[in-house]
């Protein structure tokens, strides 16, 4: 029994069976290429689940993370720490200016949104009886009790029950739902600008404008999920900002640190009124050594120009899908996304397809149980997209 099978087989003895891995251990990796313990390549079309913008191993991140341990890891909450100063300042010269909290992960990021929408309409606006939430059918806001309870996809909630409610979902894109369903009596409304897990949907157009609309009219919370759409990943630093229509909160994490766990709730100034000293916190939250790889991400997005990248490879990797897609056609069905957010939607089930891709030294992931994931490292070139199509055209091919 080689080494990777080893390891393997010990994974799953020891830890506990919340997931399907992929039988491959990953030993280090280079921009956007990763190479396992047996020492094969894999050209990585995942970036750790839209997470590392700058690809794996980046000598300026790890020199950064490196300087930061030397002097401080951590030193908690009691205090101030200036890189969350920095980070929350770097944050309001972006498109939405706000107060900052910071976290270690977006689910934890998206319960700080729920729980400051409910404790401001309680609170500031005087209405303790707001206490519905509205959600989307195929959303996907993270695994704690709380996000699991606004995430609209049963398979996440089953056997979690008594959850969080009352929470409405609603069709996503469908705004005469929404005109119907967000009133006076709605606390919040939480939304992803692309609903990334879900199977890359983009909304219609002036969907996402009618529900800031409605919010504004009803006293409604808007929340944006930003999860996996922020720190660039769709051609602007927020999803929302192609959208032209900004919300109350933000949610971030995932790209936010670069691979170094870190999440980030910004509200607005009225709706940042809802927290008071003691409300809420977090032991590991913004911590020193987090906040130093954030800072070097924000400085980066700007030096490397990786928004206006984003956009150029996005549209090139978006043009390859769809040709890809009219040519395998019954197999494959078609392309959306949206920067460097892109899905290939099959006629049947992804997992297979990524299995065989994997095996051909491919990462991409599935998502929507029939869509084939894209979000690459912000930093890849076109060759590697090219390298990375023509491995999944052979595997339609094959299929």
């Amino acid at each position: 029994m080689n080494t990777e099978s080893s390891l393997v087989a010990l994974g799953q003895k020891l830890l506990m069976n919340h997931g399907r891995p992929a039988p491959v251990a990953m030993a280090r990796g280079q921009g956007c290429v990763l190479w396992d313990t047996e020492g094969h390549r894999y050209l990585d079309m995942t970036a750790g689940i839209a997470v590392c913008v700058l690809g794996h191993a980046h000598a300026g991140l790890a020199q950064v993370l490196a300087d930061q341990a030397g002097r401080l890891i951590h030193s908690s909450n009691l205090y101030y720490v200036e890189g969350q100063v920095r980070l929350a300042e770097a944050l309001a010269r972006r498109a939405f200016q706000g107060r900052a909290f910071f976290c270690n992960s977006g689910t934890e990021a998206n319960e700080a949104a729920l729980k400051l929408a409910r404790r401001y309409q309680v609170t500031t606006r005087k209405s303790p009886e707001r206490v519905e939430l509205i959600a989307f059918d195929n959303s996907f806001h993270g695994r704690t009790i709380g996000a699991v309870s606004v995430t609209g996809q049963p398979k996440y909630r089953e056997g979690f029950g008594p959850l969080l409610g009352p929470v409405r979902f609603l069709p996503f894109g469908d705004v005469d739902a929404a005109r119907a369903a967000i009133t006076s009596q709605t606390c919040a409304v939480i939304v992803e600008p692309i609903q990334a897990e879900g199977g890359i949907h983009v909304p219609p157009p002036g969907f996402l404008q009618e529900l800031r609309r409605l919010c504004h009219e009803t006293g409604t919370v808007l929340i944006f999920d930003e999860v996996q759409t922020g720190v660039g990943r769709t051609g602007t630093f927020y999803g929302f900002e192609q959208e032209r229509v900004v919300p109350d909160i933000i949610t971030l994490a995932k790209a936010l640190g670069g691979g170094v766990p870190v999440g980030a709730m910004l509200a607005s100034e009225e709706v940042s009124r809802g927290f008071e000293p003691g409300t809420h916190n977090s032991t590991f939250g913004g911590n020193p050594f987090a906040m130093a790889a954030a800072l070097y991400i924000q400085q980066q997005i700007d030096e490397l120009g990786l928004l206006e990248r984003c956009r150029e490879q996005g549209a090139f990797l978006s043009n390859s899908l769809r040709t890809l897609a009219e040519r395998r056609r019954p197999r494959t069905r078609a392309a959306r996304g949206r920067g460097l957010i892109q899905g290939l939607v099959l006629e049947g089930e992804a997992g297979p397809v990524v299995a065989k891709a994997r095996e051909r030294g491919l990462l991409v992931s599935a998502v929507g149980h029939n869509v084939i994931r894209f979000v690459p490292a912000l930093v890849v070139e076109r060759a590697q997209i090219e390298e990375a199509i023509a491995i999944l055209d052979q595997v339609l091919a094959d299929a």
